[in-house]
């Protein structure tokens, strides 16, 4: 069941991707031959306006051949009006962008469902303490409910840590304990932390660690698009910021997960609920967008690219050096999906 699942939202991912392209390309007067879920040989295929429509044996992806457009032959070129190569470089990066634009769609769609679900947060409840710390001598306690800090209302924990994050003075506690209200004077200090890359920094802290308690938090229709933006928006940044630490050698590649990481992620999240499945597929979804806007040849960023050379010089990249680099993209992807197996063996065999 949980390769079923998979597989199913895996396809789901591909195909919203790969209509982006579809819809701009077809709005833009390019016509398409082939869509397909999945690479090498056809399972289904079904022709229908003038676009065959397809299944393939490998479901790790999927494509869009345009007329003029072929990433196997990247010299091709097509004549008529309705080929990818005869558009200007602006339409045929409105094309390109059009796949990582549907993914970042759909990834706020998902979270935009899972806020009018009611999202899951940690409770504001404190779990523990730090010996010292300026919550102990402010008088906080293990059990305390963070109602209001100042003038902010507090519902997650989240919402705690942000307040604190962004003091840069004493902060008023309003506070929830043995169901009275009390009132504390908290001065958070600078302090030693690490950051989800497990860089040191400093931030500011008044040493205190959550309850292992999860609320849901109801939003409204409006609010709904506010939480589907923000979500969307720090699931993008933190990607892209992934990205580059790993580039910059800090994440080490060891941690680069492959097909059976993100397969065994799906499966638990599938059998967990339908919003930790949500959640799943928006983050899949928005790291899908950003892997593609990638400066690497043989994914659409690295296209863009090529276009973007056109579009300032006015002249297209050399035949061979379009080729080359395209190859080039080509090996640096499949090194990756080889780094990203073989941690995946590794992960699950050691």
């Amino acid at each position: 069941m949980g390769i079923i699942n998979f597989l199913i939202v895996l396809s789901i991912l591909v195909f919203i991707h790969e209509l982006g392209h579809f819809l701009v390309a077809r709005y833009l007067g390019v016509t398409v031959h082939v869509f397909s879920i999945g690479f090498g040989k056809k399972l289904f295929s079904k022709h229908w306006k003038g676009t065959t429509w397809q299944f393939a044996l490998i479901p790790l992806g999927g494509y869009v051949k345009m007329k003029g457009q072929d990433d196997s032959d990247p010299s091709k070129i097509e004549d008529g009006h309705d080929s990818y190569n005869n558009k200007s470089p602006l339409q045929r990066i409105a094309i390109l962008l059009a796949g990582p634009g549907a993914n970042f769609l759909l990834a706020a769609f998902l979270y935009f469902c899972i806020a009018m679900m009611g999202s899951n947060a940690l409770s504001p409840t404190i779990g523990k303490i730090m010996e010292n710390s300026p919550a102990q001598k402010a008088g906080l306690m293990a059990g305390d409910e963070i109602i209001r800090i100042n003038q902010t209302d507090i519902k997650t924990w989240g919402d705690l840590s942000s307040v604190i994050k962004g003091s840069q003075s004493a902060l008023k506690f309003y506070i929830k304990r043995d169901s009275k209200l009390y009132s504390k004077v908290v001065s958070p200090k600078l302090s030693d932390s690490e950051n989800m890359f497990r860089e040191k920094i400093k931030k500011r802290m008044i040493g205190i660690a959550p309850a292992p308690k999860v609320i849901v938090v109801n939003h409204t229709f409006l609010e709904s698009f506010g939480y589907a933006y923000d979500k969307t928006l720090d699931s993008s940044k933190m990607i892209f910021l992934g990205v580059k630490k790993l580039l910059q050698g800090i994440i080490p590649s060891s941690e680069v997960g492959g097909v059976i990481t993100i397969g065994k992620v799906i499966s638990d999240a599938s059998q967990s609920s339908i919003i930790a499945l949500f959640s799943i597929m928006a983050l899949i979804s928005v790291n899908l967008g950003v892997l593609n806007l990638l400066p690497i040849p043989a994914l659409d960023g690295g296209h863009i690219m090529f276009n973007l050379y056109e579009l300032i010089t006015k002249r297209k990249p050399s035949d061979k050096a379009f080729i080359y680099l395209t190859v080039a993209g080509w090996v640096i992807l499949g090194s990756l999906m080889m780094l990203g197996l073989y941690n995946d063996i590794v992960r699950f065999l050691g």
